[in-house]
C-alpha cells in the first residue's frame, strides 16, 4: 500500500502535484475539522496542517501511523513538539514561504500609521479634506527596534534599511550578528532608543503577554507598536490604555488575542471597538496571506517532509 498524506488546509496544487509525483495517496480536505482529523488520523503517514488542527498529545496518541507533520507557516504553538518528538515524530515548518509576505505587510503597516493613510482615507470618504491633523512623520527620522530575528524579522530589517532608519535587533537565541544594515542590542537600549517596537516572535511560554504594562512602562519615549507575530504576545488591554495615554502613539496589528469576532464576548467587543477609536490599523492575519507565498509554502513544506519520510 502507498503511503498516505493527509492535508487539511487549502494548499497551492503544487504540493499535490510533488506528492502525487513522489507515489504519496493524499487525502485532500481543506474544510476539515479537530473532531473529522482525528477520525480518521490513525490511518496516516504524514500530516499537512495550518493553524485549525491541534496536534496535542491524545491527538498523536490517534496518529499510531504518524511520522511527518508539516505546518503551513511558522507557528509551532498548534503542535506538543516534546511529545511528537517522544513519539519519533517529525515536524517542519515553512517560515522561508511566507517571510517576503509578511515583511512587506509590515512595511505597509509602518508606513500607514506614520502617514495616517487608513484614517485620512477614511475622512475622505465622509467629503473631509484634513491636512494638519493628519500631517505625517518620515520613516527615515525613526529608530525602529526589532524584536526576534529569524526569517521575516531579518527580511523586515532589509527593506527598512531602504528608508536609511536605524534598525535596532534583540535576538535572544542568535549573537553577532550586527552589519551595515541592523545593530544588534540587548533590550535596554531598544526600551531607550526605539521610536517603533515591532514584533517578529514565535507564540511560546516566554513571549505570551511580553507587551504589557511592564514593556510599555520601560520604553523612554512614546512608541509605535507593529505586530506581526501572533496576538497573544501583546494584551490589548494595556495596549488600549497605552494608546488613550499617549505612551503608544499608533498600534498596527495583523493579529489580535482573540480571532474568532463571532465568539466575542461584550467586553471583548468594547476594547476592539476603543481600540479601533485609536490611530490603530488592524488586518485579519493576511500579512503572510499573497498569492506568491501560498505557491512558496507549498513547495518547500512539501519538499521538506518528502525529504524526512524517505530518511525517516
Amino acid at each position: 500500500m502507498r503511503p498516505k498524506v493527509l492535508i487539511t488546509d487549502a494548499v497551492h496544487e503544487d504540493m499535490l502535484a510533488l506528492f502525487s509525483d513522489a507515489g504519496i495517496e493524499i487525502v485532500y480536505t481543506p474544510d476539515t475539522d479537530q473532531v473529522s482529523v482525528e477520525k480518521i488520523i490513525e490511518d496516516f503517514e504524514m500530516l499537512v496542517i495550518n493553524s485549525k488542527i491541534q496536534v496535542n498529545k491524545n491527538f498523536i496518541d490517534k496518529a499510531t501511523k504518524l511520522k511527518v507533520v508539516g505546518r503551513l507557516g511558522s507557528g509551532k504553538e498548534i503542535i506538543n513538539l516534546e511529545y511528537a518528538i517522544h513519539r519519533d515524530i517529525v515536524f517542519h515548518n515553512s517560515p522561508e514561504g511566507n517571510r517576503d509576505a509578511v515583511a512587506e505587510h509590515c512595511l505597509g503597516l509602518i508606513l500607514g500609521l506614520l502617514n495616517f493613510i487608513p484614517r485620512s482615507f477614511e475622512e475622505i470618504k465622509k467629503h473631509q479634506w484634513n491636512r494638519e491633523i493628519n500631517r505625517g512623520n518620515e520613516l527615515s527620522s525613526k529608530t525602529v527596534g526589532i524584536i526576534g530575528y529569524g526569517h521575516t524579522g531579518k527580511e523586515t530589517a532589509k527593506r527598512l534599511s531602504v528608508f536609511t532608519s536605524k534598525i535596532l535587533v534583540y535576538e535572544k537565541y542568535e549573537k553577532g550578528f550586527s552589519n551595515d544594515v541592523v545593530q544588534e542590542v540587548e533590550m535596554e537600549e531598544i526600551y531607550t532608543h526605539a521610536d517603533i517596537i515591532s514584533l517578529h516572535l514565535p507564540l511560546t511560554n516566554e513571549t505570551s503577554q511580553l507587551i504589557n504594562d511592564d514593556f510599555i512602562n520601560k520604553m523612554a519615549k512614546p512608541f509605535y507598536l507593529i505586530n506581526t507575530s501572533r496576538g497573544k504576545i501583546v494584551n490589548e488591554s494595556h495596549v488600549l490604555v497605552a494608546m488613550k495615554n499617549k505612551k503608544i502613539v499608533g498600534y498596527a496589528t495583523d493579529v489580535l488575542e482573540n480571532e474568532k469576532l463571532n465568539t466575542y464576548s461584550d467586553i471583548e467587543k468594547q476594547k476592539l471597538k476603543e481600540l479601533i477609536s485609536e490611530n490603530t490599523i488592524i488586518t485579519p492575519h493576511i500579512a503572510g496571506w499573497s498569492y506568491e507565498s501560498k505557491r512558496k509554502l507549498a513547495q518547500i513544506l512539501a519538499k521538506k517532509m518528502l525529504l524526512s519520510f524517505k530518511t525517516h
